[in-house]
């Protein structure tokens, strides 16, 4: 697990992959409609919200979640871009 790891309030699991400013997109094993607001925390113990534009299904049965962060700290968001750019460099 990574600090990119969460775990969703309602059930399920998912992983930050992607941050632009306050768009995220979140590998989930739970879908999540257009329109819905989901809440989950951190491995690192740091809550989430995040209001959904997209839920698309992957061929491995996952969702991919677009949408936008909700009450993003400044902090957060640097941890999370740290993290993803620290994953992507070899």
């Amino acid at each position: 697990m990574t600090e990119l790891d969460l775990a969703w309030t309602k059930g399920g699991t998912g992983r930050v992959v992607r941050l632009a400013g306050e768009m995220v997109t979140v590998q989930s094993s739970t879908p999540s409609p257009p329109g819905s607001r989901i809440d989950g925390k951190l491995t690192s113990g740091e809550a989430i919200r995040v209001k959904i534009h997209a839920s698309k299904k992957q061929d491995d049965g996952s969702f991919f979640l677009e949408g936008r962060m909700i009450d993003l700290s400044r902090e957060l968001r640097t941890k999370l871009e740290e993290a993803i750019s620290s994953r992507a460099t070899p």
